[in-house]
Parts: C-alpha cells; structure tokens; sequence
C-alpha cells in the first residue's frame, strides 16, 4: 500500500469532516481509525477512489462515535447524513488545517504537537522521542490541545505569526529529526507566500530555503555531524541560496524588519562566505544586535556570544558568555569551543565531554565526544 497517498490524502479528509461539523478531536480520531481500516482492507481490495473511500468511511467513524457520544442529542442532525456521491474536489487543504492548528488559545509547543500529530503523520512515539519526553505526557499534551480547538471551527483560525512560528518550528524537527518535515514545510510556506503579502512570511520562506541549501554538507557520509566551518560548500545547493537571498532582499527592502528576516540576513552571511574564514561576522554580529532587540532572546544572546567570538577574538566572545544563564541548552558547548579557540585545551576538554553528556540527540553527543577525545589524545602527545 503507498504510505506517501495516504499520508497526502489525510489533510483534506480531515478538513472535509471538520467542514461537515466534526469537531476537531473527533475528526481526528475518525480519520485515524479510518487509516487503520485502510491498512486492513486495501492490500487485498485497493478502492477505485482513494480519498473518496477515506472520507466515507472516516465519516462514518465519526458517526459512530457520535452516537455513542453524550452530545449525541446535538448531532443528531447528522446522523442521516452521508457523503455525496462522486470524487471529492482535488484541494490541498494542509495550509488550513496548519492555521487550526496553530490557533493561538494553544501554546506554540503545543501547536507543534497537534500539527506534527494531525497534519504530520508522526505517531505519538515519535513526537515524544523528538521533544524527550514520555510518550504518555506527549499523549496528554496532544488530548489537551485537541480538547483546546475542538470547537473551533475555519472561520476562527490562528492567526499569521502563530502559524508561521509553527512551520518555522516544524521545519527545525523535519531539519535535525528522524522525520523529515523540512521539504514539506517549505513547500506549505510557499504556498502562505503566495498568498500573503507579508515580508516576514517571505522573511521565513528565506531563511528555510538557506539552511536547506547547506543540508547536504550537514553530515559525513558515516552519518556523523559536520560543524559550518568544516563543510564542503561545493555540495550546498546553490540555486536555493540564490533564490533565498533574492527574496529576503526584496523583503528587506520594505523595512519591516522582523526576526525571520534578520535570521535569514545572518543564513545568507553564511552562505556568502567563499570559505569559512571570509565569513562576515562583524556583520553578523550586527545582525544579532538586531534580533535581540526584536526577540531578547537567551538563545540569540548564547549565538551572538560565538559570532562575537569570531568577530573580536574568543576572550571577547567568553565575556559575552558569561552574562548568560549556563544552564541554557548549547552554553557548555559554546564555552568548550570558545576555550579550546582561545588556547584552554583541557578546560575546553572537559567542557566538551559535560557537552557531549547534556546533548539533546546522538549526532551532537557524538560529534562533542569526538572533540573531547581528539583534543585529549592531543595533551597526550
């Protein structure tokens, strides 16, 4: 059975119940029960119509569900109901069931669960694996956000900036998880482009298609992690960097600076650079002064301190540093790399192996241990 059908035809089956006056849990739960039946039926008996069968019996599950449901009395109305007949419209509706999703009565991690849930595919097992959490909190969390929006219907949806931080959340998970979301997410923030006249939607689609560009010179053909500096730049995809940097160019000249832009305006420094050395980091350090002042963000502070560590020498950099929280995520990785650069082997040793203990995925702790070890093996010598 193609898994890549299913996966494409369940937004719009979802969409269609909601329309049809489903809430939103109850769709839900009948559009999976339906992809179970699918599973069970299709391999011997493949229908005619695929998505036309899904929203038959999708809807039919919720039927169900809502005759044994206690607000029966308020849906009794559609009981009688039945899809009509003939092939649904062909609409990609992902881009609104993302503005569901994202409605802003949930929190953003939230969103990104409910999306990743409804709109992703990914099962619950695998969102808890990509937020560390049990699988069990991840299942009440995605309860309490379906809970949230069940009787939310299209004419209340989130609004703009709550549905682009969760693509921009979206395409980070597709980016450094197992699942790969990243294409998908640029492919829906295209189409909010194309809609919208916005620049910090343009801002976004940007900054995407620059990291997407450098993606293939991410990793070592073993699979491990290559830093920035040490990439080869001959495998970064170049019609993407030309693309991302022409349409944050054509968004910047508006001068409606937002935090999308300026992280792109950083992406496309990097993706400039010839080599690493030629890399502008006086500007980008400018540049972060600029999302600071649009974010205040701890995380864009701990970023700033490298760049400035780059710009000014690693002593300027640890100064940065150490105005910051060190229980922030990546702090003790920064301060490893910032001594081992300003000549503190074993400090920068250590640092690198608490690193490698507190990383958040194997290809990081992976990469730290090595730059523990290669740095040991060195004062050894």
């Amino acid at each position: 059975m193609d898994e890549a059908l299913i996966r494409s035809l369940t937004p719009s089956v979802l969409t269609i119940l909601v329309r049809r006056g489903a809430d939103f849990a109850a769709a839900e739960d009948a559009v999976q029960d339906a992809l179970i039946e699918a599973f069970r039926v299709w391999p011997a008996n493949p229908p005619g119509d695929a998505k036309g069968w899904l929203i038959t019996v999708a809807w039919r599950k919720f039927l169900d569900q809502a005759r044994a449901d206690t607000a029966r009395r308020r849906r009794e109305d559609l009981v009688d109901e039945e899809p009509a007949p003939g092939h649904p419209p062909d609409v990609d509706d992902t881009l609104q069931l993302y503005f569901l999703c994202a409605h802003p009565s949930l929190t953003p991690s939230s969103a990104v669960a409910l999306t990743l849930r409804a709109v992703g595919g990914l099962t619950t097992r695998q969102i808890a694996r990509a937020y560390l959490v049990p699988e069990a909190t991840m299942a009440q969390r995605i309860s309490r956000a379906k809970r949230t929006v069940s009787d939310v219907r299209f004419n209340q949806p989130g609004d703009v900036a709550t549905v682009l931080r969760v693509l921009y959340l979206v395409f980070n998970e597709g980016y450094s998880g197992d699942v790969d979301l990243a294409a998908e997410a640029i492919r829906l923030t295209r189409q909010l482009a194309a809609a919208i006249d916005h620049p910090e939607v343009a801002g976004l689609l940007a900054l995407m298609l620059l990291h997407h560009a450098r993606r293939a010179g991410r990793t070592a053909p073993d699979g491990s992690l290559v830093p920035l500096a040490e990439q080869d730049r001959g495998r970064w995809d170049t019609a993407s960097i030309a693309e991302g940097v022409g349409i944050l160019q054509a968004a910047l000249a508006r001068d409606r600076l937002g935090e999308f832009q300026a992280q792109a305006a950083i992406a496309a420094l990097h993706a400039d650079a010839p080599t690493a050395e030629e890399t502008d980091w006086v500007q980008i350090v400018e540049w972060y002064d600029e999302l600071i002042r649009l974010t205040d963000s701890p995380v864009v502070r701990l970023n700033r301190a490298v760049a400035v560590g780059e710009a000014d020498g690693p002593r300027a950099g640890l100064a940065a540093l150490a105005a910051l929280d060190d229980s922030l995520p990546r702090h003790t990785a920064v301060a490893a790399y910032l001594h081992e650069r300003d000549g503190a082997q074993e400090t920068a040793a250590r640092l690198y192996t608490e690193a490698a203990r507190k990383a958040s995925n194997l290809a990081e702790r992976v990469y730290l241990t090595r730059q523990a070890a290669r740095l040991n093996a060195g004062r050894r010598r």
